[in-house]
């Protein structure tokens, strides 16, 4: 038998199955065939981690009890004046729900936009304050633009934009905010655009707002303390000046009665003092527990404009000291909530307007409580989210929801 001596061949060892490779997910914007243009303008609205739900309670919660409160210190003399006790809540809940609107519209709104639009807002606000003074007076000021039957304060805008572009400008400079140069030369610049503005409105508690948030803006950018010192020396000279030269006549009439609301001294005071005083008569007796919700009397025409900056008077005579101060906490949690986030955002820009949105709520409430309690003179400050007034209410919604949009890229674990 003839055997072959050519080499074995070897059999094709079966090759392993192949299996398709993976491709990842298409996102939701390629599955819809969205053309590119359409993707790229899609770009600057983003969901990235999601929006911290805590913030977002304690806004609603704010809202909810603002409306409430609001109405019931209202209702009186909507009814005396306007024969419609609704009037007030039926405005403050449209301008409640178009400020939530904007505030979840804002929360999808890649904030890091805002670098490009700091300027432009910036320079918007000083046009508004100087066309405000053109604009026909309210009650002998020039606060407000009125547009049919909305009207802005713009000062409102004024505040967003001075700490949007501080956020931006610090964020850009941060490593250069401790020189005069990039630290306190722009800070001036700012506060000689819109300080002058404000004071012939005349608007005195918005230059307070102001400086105040310009200089937390520098501190928290890194500006040196001894040019905060040098600072302050400057505002008592310059209001020293300005008493001396008897330009303060308006600011002047609310400081004569500052601290002297339960002392009679002659009639003129006494009734230059009339709505502070009622003010404290309200907190006064509300005691530890309250009237009861809607059973305030000095809400009865005894407290003018009572809807406005001294609604907090009504809340603390309907629910009580108690009643007064969870609701301070309330606020001191969103304030902390906000600053918190902000810290743990993924950038300075971010950290730096977060935190400059949020302290604006608590130096607010603050001031409020100073002035309705006669610790500080009768400046017109507004409570947030609690006092009548669809502009104001609006910004600081449509402010939320940048507080919310920056929480997206915090790097804290959302409740």
């Amino acid at each position: 038998m003839r055997m072959d001596s050519s080499p074995a061949r070897k059999l094709p060892t079966p090759s392993p199955e192949r299996r398709p490779e993976k491709r990842p997910e298409s996102s939701n914007v390629e599955k819809l065939n969205i053309p590119k243009k359409v993707k790229k303008r899609l770009k600057v609205f983003s969901i990235r981690l999601g929006l911290d739900m805590m913030f977002l309670f304690l806004v609603i919660v704010l809202v909810i009890v603002g409306l409430v409160m609001m109405f019931s210190a209202s209702y009186p003399s909507a009814f005396e004046y306007l024969d419609d006790s609704f009037y007030y809540l039926k405005r403050q809940g449209l301008f409640a729900l178009g400020g939530i609107a904007a505030m979840f519209l804002l929360s999808y709104f890649d904030y890091h936009h805002f670098h490009k639009l700091a300027l432009p807002i910036f320079v918007f606000s000083v046009i508004l304050l100087g066309v405000t003074l053109f604009w026909p007076n309210e009650s002998g000021v020039h606060r407000w633009i009125g547009f049919g039957a909305f009207t802005v304060q713009t000062s409102e805008v004024a505040k967003f934009a001075v700490i949007l572009f501080m956020a931006h400008w610090g964020s850009k400079f941060f490593k250069k905010m401790d020189t005069f140069r990039y630290g306190v030369l722009p800070a001036i610049i700012i506060l000689l655009l819109i300080c002058p503005l404000l004071f012939l409105q005349p608007h005195y508690s918005g230059i307070v707002i102001i400086l105040i948030l310009v200089a937390l803006m520098m501190y928290i950018s890194g500006v040196k303390i001894r040019y905060f010192v040098i600072a302050g020396i400057a505002v008592v000279l310059i209001v020293a000046v300005l008493l001396i030269t008897n330009k303060l006549g308006y600011a002047m009439s609310r400081l004569a009665g500052w601290g002297q609301a339960l002392v009679y001294t002659n009639d003129k005071m006494w009734q230059d003092t009339y709505q502070t005083r009622n003010s404290l008569y309200a907190i006064g007796s509300g005691g530890l527990f309250g009237q009861g919700l809607g059973q305030s009397r000095q809400k009865f025409l005894y407290i003018p404009e009572v809807q406005n900056d001294f609604v907090f008077a009504v809340v603390c005579e309907e629910l009580g000291f108690i009643g007064a101060m969870i609701i301070l906490c309330v606020f001191a949690l969103l304030v902390w909530r906000g600053i918190t986030l902000s810290m743990r955002a993924k950038d300075k820009f971010g950290s730096l307007l977060g935190i400059g949105l949020s302290a604006q709520i608590g130096i607010q409430v603050i001031l409020n409580i100073m002035v309705i309690t006669d610790w500080l003179p009768n400046t017109g400050i507004s409570l947030p989210f609690f006092s009548y007034g669809g502009s104001s209410l609006i910004m600081l919604l449509a402010q939320m929801g940048i507080v919310l949009s920056i929480s997206r890229t915090s790097a804290l674990e959302k409740v």
